[in-house]
């Protein structure tokens, strides 16, 4: 397996996130609005409605430094999924995670009429966001996706979710089994293969990570690895940007990681793909400046 394979392999098994430790001021949020037991919204900013949707086992503080740079120009609904970063898990203890989240943003954002929406999603979050506008279409208006694949297992060498599994039952069986410490030891060596940068927020990542709900990280995970949308996409019509990183010490030419993601968006027409130098999955923080201009770049078409 080519290095940047287990590296985004890495950036799928256990994400780190980032807690409200993170330097960067962000405008007063309403209190969290809870929906259906799977998700806690919290808003803030008065203009058009975008909805930032975290990654696998992220607190929604990953996008603390998104709402100060929208806020003063965009009304900003920032979800957390309750059993990430230490948030009550309610809901999502048992069964799927990842459908019955998706039924729960439709459940938001249309009960208050917020349709159309931009959505942004990281990671998982991205990956919501191609369901959301797959299987609740009038929702979404445009979407960017953030380092996500319509079926990750393509990385991993997987003809199909047949083939991916076997790996994705085990990975959520270990997950299962682990003790809240055991993921916390686990957190340095991940966050080195998802964030390029060191600071605050790397140690902030490590520690909301830490306090994730293992049940839910593993159920959420398996939910993940065996979505495939490769036959779908194609369905999307509205706007969408696509964000991915490319860092010199992946593994793999800058050539070759564009063929990757250009190959698996190709029934996106519409899709526009812009790499990220210099970066690895957590793109707002590695390149915040570059990731604010596309963030921007985004609303305004």
């Amino acid at each position: 397996m080519f290095p940047v394979f287990r590296t985004m392999f890495s950036r799928l098994c256990v994400l780190p996130v980032f807690s409200c430790a993170l330097a960067h001021a962000a405008p007063a949020a309403s209190p969290p609005v809870r929906i259906d037991g799977r998700i806690a919204v919290s808003t803030s900013g008065v203009g058009p409605d975008v909805l930032l949707i975290p990654g696998l086992a992220s607190s929604a503080d990953v996008w603390r430094a998104t709402v100060a740079h929208l806020a003063p120009h965009y009304r900003v609904h920032v979800v957390q999924v309750l059993g990430f970063a230490g948030t009550p898990v309610e809901a999502n203890a048992t069964g799927p995670v990842i459908a019955p989240v998706v039924a729960a943003l439709h459940d938001y954002i249309a009960t208050r009429h917020l349709q159309p929406v931009r959505v942004i999603g990281h990671s998982m979050g991205g990956l919501m966001g191609m369901l959301l506008a797959l299987d609740h279409a009038p929702d979404i208006g445009r979407l960017m996706i953030v380092d996500a694949l319509p079926f990750f297992g393509v990385v991993m060498g997987a003809a199909d979710v047949a083939s991916i599994e076997p790996r994705a039952h085990a990975m959520r069986a270990h997950l299962l089994d682990q003790t809240q410490q055991e993921l916390a030891a686990a957190q340095p060596a991940f966050m080195k293969n998802l964030v390029r940068s060191t600071g605050p927020a790397a140690a902030a990542a490590v520690a909301a990570s830490a306090a994730s709900d293992h049940r839910v990280v593993g159920q959420a995970l398996y939910d993940d690895m065996t979505t495939d949308l490769r036959g779908r996409i194609g369905a999307i019509t509205v706007p969408v940007t696509m964000l991915y990183p490319w860092d010199e010490t992946a593994g793999m030419p800058a050539a070759a990681v564009d063929q990757l993601y250009r190959t698996a968006f190709a029934p996106l027409k519409q899709a526009e793909l812009k790499r990220i130098d210099d970066s690895r999955h957590f793109i707002m923080i590695d390149q915040p400046a570059a990731f604010q201009a596309a963030v921007d770049t985004f609303l305004a078409r």
